[in-house]
């Protein structure tokens, strides 16, 4: 059994999970978190350890591939035998605090996150060790710390939650060799579960109309939990309202209206524990226009939104596959960077050179880099846009009529793009990462960039690359 995935730098563990995986012979290792807190501000970071929670799940990972080669996430996780240093585990992820720490807010005030990684047990005593990306985006230690399996003090209660059984979405195999999706609805009260399990359903399927997700839609399992709330909604503090909802869901993260997160770290860990999961989202019980997306970490999106297939999608770009924001022209809450460096997201780059251009295989041949596009036209009815929208939400308008302004906008980009030569076309458009000028994109028009319904071919591949890296 002990094969090529097996070599060098895995323990027999691993191989003991594939022999699972194949033949059935041994159980899967335990599931276990580590929850730490993350604190600082704009020029000083620090971790805490919290607690190690052996999970109510066993692990569910892809046990031919735990090493993530990706390169992906601003921060890198790693678990290495204690004995040997042989690494065992890995994975690059982002985090609340990593885009906390960009914001205006960061110059001012200290702040601390909970944040969790989650790992197979490695049976034996394990370092683990955190690593961040530095000016030039290379990685550097920034944190360890032991793991003993046989502590006294790891965690193995039963979370106290209770989110209800899940209700099966898609099913197509093993979770060792699927990605396995959880869908986590929060401001469904407890007479409103068909509503969340409807509405996972009818999001679920948006998903899988979406290449490259619907070509390799067997190498999903998605499942859906529906903790019950005490009313119906989540919070929305700009607009005056509170709610306590099971997961903690809120607009206005990071004072941007649209951004929907969580803060309660150990409530959306607890409940989701109750499934198997790779990727978390997180569907909010509500109609007006917002979402999120943080690599690694989860997805948000307001199911009752008319934009939700787009958010949906788009934000699930970002949790899974790491990519970046492709347009400009929107508010957001992130100061500029005080230097550019080549973005480590697949879909953005800061470099022209056709050579050394990360999508240059993808090129279509004899597109010129940078690439001709109508920016200026793009950018002058953009600011008429903005100015528009932020006027309409000050006012107090319906989301009816915010909506009209989107379908509007979608129609006349549309449009303008169809006219453009290179559309359709992989190149380097200027524009992308949320800056005007210096950042390029690969093609004129993608989810990543507006409200269209399809990823351009670089994000195809990278989101491919994923799904391998969680099936293969």
């Amino acid at each position: 059994m002990c094969q090529t995935p097996c070599r060098a730098i895995l323990l027999p563990l691993f191989c003991l999970v594939l022999a699972t995986v194949a033949g059935g012979q041994s159980a899967p290792p335990p599931a276990i978190r580590l929850d730490y807190y993350h604190t600082g501000d704009a020029t000083h970071e620090l971790f805490g350890f919290d607690r190690y929670v052996v999970e109510p799940l066993p692990w569910s990972g892809n046990p031919h591939r735990p090493i993530d080669d990706t390169n992906l996430g601003k921060y890198l996780f790693e678990v290495r035998e204690r004995a040997t240093n042989r690494l065992l585990y890995s994975r690059g992820f982002s985090s609340i605090y990593g885009e906390w720490e960009t914001t205006g807010e960061a110059k001012t005030l200290s702040r601390t996150f909970s944040e969790s990684v989650r790992f197979p047990d490695p049976a034996a005593p394990a370092q683990l060790i955190f690593k961040k990306r530095d000016a030039q985006n290379d990685f550097r230690e920034v944190w360890t710390i032991d793991y003993d399996p046989k502590s006294i003090f790891i965690d193995r209660a039963k979370p106290a939650v209770d989110p209800g059984p899940a209700i099966e979405i898609e099913r197509h195999g093993d979770s060792a060799l699927k990605v396995d999706f959880l869908i986590l609805g929060d401001g469904y009260t407890a007479a409103q579960r068909g509503k969340c399990e409807q509405d996972a359903r009818r999001l679920s399927a948006i998903l899988f109309e979406t290449s490259p997700f619907k070509e390799r839609r067997s190498d999903f399992n998605v499942r859906a939990l529906c903790p019950a709330a005490a009313e119906s909604g989540v919070s929305r503090p700009s607009a005056g309202i509170w709610h306590s909802s099971p997961l903690g869901a809120t607009y206005d993260a990071f004072g941007t209206e649209r951004y929907v997160l969580t803060f309660d770290n150990k409530k959306l860990r607890e409940t989701a524990s109750f499934a198997p999961y790779d990727f978390m989202e997180i569907m909010v019980n509500a109609d007006t226009y917002g979402g999120g997306g943080i690599f690694g970490l989860y997805s948000t999106v307001a199911a009752g939104s008319l934009w939700a297939p787009y958010i949906f999608v788009h934000e699930f770009g970002h949790h899974f596959a790491g990519l970046a924001d492709e347009y400009y022209t929107s508010d957001v809450a992130y100061l500029p960077p005080a230097s550019r460096v080549e973005p480590w997201e697949p879909n953005v780059t800061a470099l022209l050179d056709p050579d050394r251009l990360k999508w240059k295989d993808l090129v279509s041949p004899g597109t010129p880099i940078p690439t001709p596009w109508d920016k200026a036209a793009f950018d002058a009815y953009q600011r008429d846009v903005q100015s528009r929208r932020r006027k309409l939400r000050q006012e107090g308008h319906t989301e009816s009529e915010i909506d009209a302004l989107f379908r509007d906008e979608k129609r006349h980009e549309e449009e303008a793009f169809a006219a453009n030569p290179y559309a359709g076309k992989v190149g380097a458009f200027e524009g992308a990462n949320y800056e005007s000028q210096g950042y390029y994109r690969p093609q004129l028009n993608c989810i990543m960039f507006t409200r269209t319904n399809a990823f351009c071919k670089v994000c195809q591949a990278a989101i491919e690359r994923i799904i391998d890296l969680y099936t293969k």
